[in-house]
């Protein structure tokens, strides 16, 4: 598909706001302010992110291409599994072994990208509607599951299913049609009373947003399914809104949006250790703005060549990169005189 400056400025938005909610998480505690921020970012940014992971992978089905893939996100997985239990340990942090289909912190999403390309293996059969309608049905009932959880992040690769089922069947012209004037307009009011209603009801777990837990862990195991499905409804007008104020142009920046999985793999390693070393406090809204500027700087950090460089073979399982920065070193030597 050919390249889209709207899509990789959506990404590279998105991947600020996946590092900014992972770094003011640890104060979201006792302040209602930062709750509420914390929440509202939930309320899209994932759903968003795999909207777009299912509109790229429109081109899916073969068995070549889910071995591709198997390389592309299962290796990655395996391989930052042990590192991160390692980097883990080495910083102190409770918890840092696990077992090695119990993913750490954030690299569910490596699984349940992978599950989901497998799922449509046998969704896109199905009519779009119909099989919409079976992808958040399932959803739903998985929350009545216990059983179904964290491990081999099961219950969230049901529950996100169907935002990569709908970026699967929706095309370039049905998100186009959300970038309207009107569209971004309304966008406001819903984006502002959704913040409005997080602020006036701190008691919401935003463990509802999470999709990682049953209904009898979030405390409502009878209407949990209700709750779900409002948290569907939410999440999908969210991510419209959001995605229509993400500018077409190309800016200096935009390239940046071609590497988040760079970003997404890497970022634990500063948030991590931040955490444990309790490097930051909040109390002025000063000091929430200096948590963004430094969450956009650790994304354009790790999306910058050299981290490519030398962090390729992990997360790629290429080395041509070095090999390419390799040449031109060898080939600047020869050039010398003697």
């Amino acid at each position: 598909m050919k390249r889209d400056a709207f899509f990789d400025n959506a990404k590279l938005i998105l991947i600020f706001f996946v590092v900014f909610g992972h770094m003011i998480q640890p104060f979201t505690d006792g302040s209602r302010s930062m709750y509420t921020l914390y929440t509202w970012i939930y309320t899209f940014h994932m759903p968003a992110f795999i909207f777009l992971a299912g509109f790229f992978a429109k081109g899916s089905g073969n068995k070549d291409y889910i071995l591709k893939l198997a390389k592309k996100l299962i290796l990655p997985y395996l391989i930052f599994q042990i590192v991160y239990t390692g980097y883990f340990f080495f910083i102190g942090k409770d918890g840092w072994m696990n077992g090695m289909f119990y993913p750490h912190w954030s690299l569910w999403f490596l699984f349940s990208l992978f599950s989901w390309h497998i799922l449509l293996y046998g969704f896109k059969k199905i009519p779009p509607l119909l099989s919409m309608a079976i992808a958040v049905e399932i959803g739903i009932v998985v929350g009545y599951v216990s059983d179904i959880g964290h491990s081999f992040s099961l219950s969230r690769t049901f529950v996100f299913f169907p935002f990569f089922l709908a970026g699967y069947w929706l095309t370039k012209d049905h998100v186009q049609k959300w970038r309207t004037r009107r569209v971004r307009e309304i966008s406001l009011v819903i984006m502002g009373i959704t913040a409005a209603v997080i602020a006036m009801f701190p008691e919401f777990s935003s463990g509802w947003l999470l999709g990682s837990k049953s209904y009898a862990v979030l405390g409502n195991p009878e209407l949990g399914g209700i709750f779900r499905i409002g948290v569907y409804a939410l999440a999908a007008i969210m991510t419209i809104s959001v995605l229509s104020w993400v500018p077409s142009r190309e800016f200096s920046i935009t390239y940046l949006g071609r590497k988040t999985l760079y970003v997404y793999l890497l970022h634990g390693f500063f948030i991590q250790y931040f955490r444990e070393a309790d490097l930051f406090k909040v109390n002025t809204v000063f000091d929430v703005i200096g948590l963004g500027v430094l969450s956009a700087l650790i994304v354009y950090l790790l999306s910058s060549r050299p981290i490519q460089i030398f962090t390729q073979p992990l997360i790629e399982g290429k080395a041509y990169l070095i090999k390419e920065k390799w040449n031109r070193w060898t080939k600047k030597d020869s050039t010398l005189p003697s």
